[in-house]
């Protein structure tokens, strides 16, 4: 390593060439000047390390490198005390130039201006749009950017409230295109979840010995001897602690570093300067260290009568802090630390009473003072706290609201309001979507409680969180006790407890757990409105209750449609409990033609009303993307890419995992994060790039315990058969295809195994298995018998018993299943039937028959982009005498590859051929105006044409209807 230090005005930083070559690169991208379509992908960098580290000291220097540059730059630091305030970090970054906001589309400045209190035209109890919010500042900054290159930084981010963490990670993900970079700084073991995983890591190590013993050459007074070496021994490389060791000894060349761990020795030494300093100024830097505020009159008003301003001089002399423009900044967190932990108890206590005293129009703030004072508990402190929840709420803080009824509930002396306020603190934390808090937060209500009201609620919420994870025994713990104790009492709540515990039950796949839900089920009466009821009996048997759930799926539909209530509609549902409640008395709004919507969407999926599917989950998500709840938007975008995908939609399909993946991501949804880039390597192993589907499921099922998780098994089965299939490894996709059922031959999962029946039977034919595969199947015979087919699947079986037959008897399957009125629906499994029939009839020397199935099908293949199967047909066809370069049928748009587009620039292409402007486009996906025309850039010459007017013509019919916002 190099060992040349960098300076700037007297501050050398030593042994950072690494980290420093990747700031400056960073910037360097920004001020450049070559076109914006030029720029590379999100420009994105956390920064780790431990206290001392020199984190804080690189972010200047990027700023020093940005502003020379004539880059602008935007900062905020975390606060300890803060981060339980809602958007405090985010205003403090924006706050600069938050002036253009009034250049905001409406909705979006009504977003982002009320989360800081600041939009005076807004209605006291409207809620807020989280996702709005985030929106609004990707468009304040993109606005911003296109005046010049902007910088980010953001330190101490650990310290942040978690609704500025949320919005910052919204933007940090749709940076593309946008002459914005950001710089994220964070201690090493705990960088927040939001920048944990998906951004480059920029790691601030420990010096190594030359660098360490040159940065102690550098300092006004070196140490030397046997000091020197003791310094180096104790910093370990951390340039913090070898700077304030210097100083120490420099102070007191007796002094000695003791045993104490890292962090809290240099706390110490930051608190050796604090004795000699006047009791005046102790106070004044205690109370700003609580206060955690920058703005000097507040903490002047906080102090006694008679201190001055000029009692700040010996902190600023010593070094501990730096006054600018009325502002006061300490040198470094563990300064401030050190002098709030220093103080007594006694002296923590008076100077948050003091504060409190002087946040008087700052309600938000003055409780969170009162409450740092309060000894014991205090139910006016509480109700402060719980006052100031309910204002983070209407202002969409979600995770600040549920921080402050956390505190409020450990306030208050009544178990009964501490479990209350506990269980609206699980609410609020499922609406900011963050379901391990929720988890958190309810397994401490069922001590404090018995309210059977408090308890079902709370109940509910732990289910929830664990239902959207992967953790379904947990979740199913929670709800068959509360949906069964509520048969006759409250029948509309075990239906509700019921249809949630429905998802996780049909993940898992266990029949115990859906025999028990079934049972609960038939003893609660039938309700005006039974929606819960339609994916209960859907999602835990589709084969024995298809009767009774299609008649109440098209009861429902056709109640809905002679009622007219379309979207403006309310009423009950579990679908509804996702949405936020419009105040914090009211109690969740229940959304009817959104649930049902949701609803009956899940069941037409399960139940292979696959059209119906695609309509009602395609409105639900289009709702859903004007709600705050990201939970909803993940999972409703993962089922509407599984019924897009069956129902040949591949490329929406792709569009629709991308929207899942990234909402779940955001929200922690486990269950989605993996299943999303399950079905993603399925689409990429049937288009023919192997390596990548098993590369995707490799990463996807990383961590899951998939025999807990049999729809996930059953579909990493299919993806990486489907891979095998495609580069011709017919013994291995046997093996995968033959794992989606046990060894006695019963399915694996109860509905999503025998949808593959027809794969396995086709690679068992090619490897000599065909006996065991007759034998799964005859299997799946009986168990057919007990219920009603789908037309799909009975397709399926007949394709199955083709290609298994004895070569005189295939031929009736094959007719039987291509017979089927509705098959057209599934385009793929029926071009795959049609081309198994025709090479059976080749090769009983009836090409003629044969050529027009092989034409059908290869139209199919080439216009899904199946590359293995498009190969496979027209070898058939060249066998069948047919010149394949004839049998394309280029119909308008169905000839356009779309394969080079990601899912975002494909919607992005869908939005803009229905003639939605950057700006409404932007609005629906939730990206700024400017990176909607730079993928538009990158998309024309993709697609080979020059303007978006032409987009309608190049994108097929299937992807041109967008529905109405």
């Amino acid at each position: 390593m190099k060992h040349s230090a960098a300076t700037d005005g007297g501050a050398w930083i030593v042994g950072r060439d690494r980290e420093l070559a990747v700031l400056a690169g960073l910037v360097q991208g920004l001020s450049s000047k070559e076109p914006a379509a030029e720029l590379p992908g999100p420009g994105v960098l956390v920064v780790t390390g431990s206290p001392g580290s020199g984190k804080s000291v690189l972010l200047d220097e990027a700023c020093r490198i940005a502003r020379a540059a004539g880059v602008r730059v935007l900062r905020c630091t975390g606060c300890e005390v803060e981060s339980g305030l809602p958007f405090a970090g985010l205003h403090q970054l924006l706050r600069p130039v938050l002036d253009l906001a009034q250049e905001l589309p409406a909705r979006q400045r009504t977003a982002l201006l009320g989360v800081f209190g600041l939009d005076e035209g807004a209605e006291p109890d409207s809620a807020q749009n989280p996702l709005l919010t985030s929106l609004g500042a990707l468009t304040l900054l993109s606005d911003l950017a296109a005046r010049g290159p902007v910088l980010l930084v953001v330190d101490d981010a650990h310290w942040l409230d978690v609704g500025t963490l949320d919005t910052l990670a919204f933007v940090a993900r749709r940076l593309e295109g946008e002459p914005v970079a950001m710089l994220v700084a964070a201690r090493d073991q705990s960088v927040p979840a939001q920048f944990a995983r998906e951004f480059p890591l920029l790691s601030v190590d420990p010096l190594d010995a030359a660098s360490a013993g040159r940065l102690l050459d550098l300092q006004p007074q070196a140490p030397a001897g046997r000091a020197r070496s003791r310094i180096l021994d104790e910093a370990a490389g951390v340039p913090l602690a070898l700077v304030e060791l210097a100083r120490a000894v420099a102070r007191d060349p007796r002094a000695a570093p003791d045993s104490l761990p890292l962090t809290d020795r240099l706390e110490a030494i930051f608190a050796q300067d604090l004795p000699v300093l006047p009791p005046a100024t102790r106070q004044l830097l205690l109370l700003a260290a609580a206060a955690e505020t920058a703005e000097l009159p507040l903490i002047l008003s906080a102090a006694a009568p008679d201190t001055t301003p000029a009692d700040w001089h010996p902190a600023e002399r010593a070094g501990l802090i730096r006054i600018d423009d009325g502002h006061l900044r300490f040198r470094h967190p563990l300064i401030r630390s050190a002098v709030y932990q220093s103080a007594t108890y006694a002296q923590r206590h008076a100077a948050h009473q003091s504060l409190a005293e002087v946040f008087t129009g700052d309600p938000d703030r003055r409780a969170w003072h009162r409450a740092a004072a309060v000894e014991g508990v205090d139910e006016g402190v509480a109700e402060e706290l719980e006052a100031g929840a309910g204002r983070a709420q209407r202002r969409g803080g979600y995770a600040a609201a549920a921080t402050a009824l956390e505190r409020a509930a450990q306030l208050s002396p009544d178990p009964a309001d501490r479990a209350r306020r506990l269980v609206r603190a699980a609410t609020m934390a499922m609406y900011a979507g963050h379901p391990r808090w929720v988890a958190e937060i309810t397994a401490r209500v069922t001590a404090l409680t018995e309210d059977p009201a408090v308890l079902a609620e709370a109940s509910l919420r732990a289910g929830w969180a664990l239902a959207v994870t992967t953790q379904f025994e947990g979740s199913l713990g929670y709800l068959l006790p509360l949906a069964d104790a509520a048969t006759e009492k409250n029948p509309v709540l075990a239906l509700d407890a019921l249809a949630t515990a429905t998802t996780p039950a049909y993940n898992s796949g266990e029949p115990a757990h859906r025999e028990k839900i079934v049972r609960i089920a038939e003893r609660v009466p039938a309700q005006e409105d039974d929606s819960d009821r339609l994916w209960i009996l859907a999602g835990t048997d589709p084969l024995r209750h298809r009767t009774q759930a299609l008649a109440l799926l098209h009861a429902d539909r056709d109640r809905t449609d002679r009622d007219g209530t379309g979207q403006d509609g309310t009423g009950r549902g579990s679908a509804a409990r996702d949405r936020p409640p419009a105040d914090e008395e009211s109690g969740p709004v229940r959304d009817r033609p959104l649930s049902q919507l949701i609803t009956w969407g899940a069941a037409a999926w399960v139940l292979d009303e696959t059209g119906e599917a695609v309509r009602l989950l395609g409105a639900a998500l289009e709702h859903l993307r004007r709600s705050p709840t990201g939970g909803a938007n993940a999972t409703v975008a993962q089922a509407l890419a599984l019924a897009q995908y069956e129902s040949g939609a591949w490329t929406a399909a792709r569009a629709s995992l991308d929207e899942a993946y990234r909402t779940a991501a955001e929200g922690g949804l486990e269950n989605v994060v993996a299943g999303s880039p399950i079905l993603g390597a399925t689409l990429l192993a049937l288009r023919g790039d192997a390596d990548a589907a098993r590369t995707a499921v490799q990463r996807a099922v990383h961590g899951v315990d998939l025999p807990t998780c049999r729809s996930l098994q059953v579909r990493a089965h299919y993806a990486l058969g489907a891979a095998a299939q495609a580069e011709g490894d017919h013994a291995t996709a046997y093996d995968r295809f033959r794992a989606v059922f046990t060894q006695d031959g019963e399915p694996v999962h109860f509905h999503a195994s025998d949808y593959h029946l027809a794969d396995l039977a086709a690679v068992a034919v090619r490897t000599g298995r065909a006996g065991e595969a007759r034998a799964v199947l005859g299997a799946a015979g009986r168990r057919h018998a007990g219920g009603e087919v789908s037309p799909r699947l009975a397709a399926l079986v007949d394709r199955a018993h083709a290609l298994l037959a004895e070569p005189d008897d295939a031929e009736r399957h094959f007719q039987r299943s291509l017979d089927r009125p509705t098959g057209d629906r599934w385009p793929f499994e029926r071009a795959q039937t049609r081309l198994d029939y025709a090479e059976w009839l080749r090769r009983r020397r009836r090409a003629g028959e044969a050529r027009p199935l092989l034409s059908a099908a290869l139209e199919v293949f080439e216009n899904l982009g199946a590359r293995p199967w498009t190969e496979r047909t027209r070898a058939e066809l060249r066998a069948a005498g047919v010149h394949t370069a004839a049998t394309a049928t280029a119909t308008s748009g169905q000839d356009t590859d779309l394969s080079e587009l990601t899912p975002q620039q494909l919607q992005i292409a869908r939005l803009a051929a229905a003639g939605l402007t950057n700006r409404e486009i932007g609005e629906r996906i939730f990206l700024s105006p400017r990176t909607v025309g730079f993928h538009l850039y990158r998309i024309f010459p993709k697609l080979g044409v020059t303007a978006r007017a032409q987009l309608r013509d190049v994108l097929p019919d299937a992807l041109r209807e967008v529905p109405d916002a």
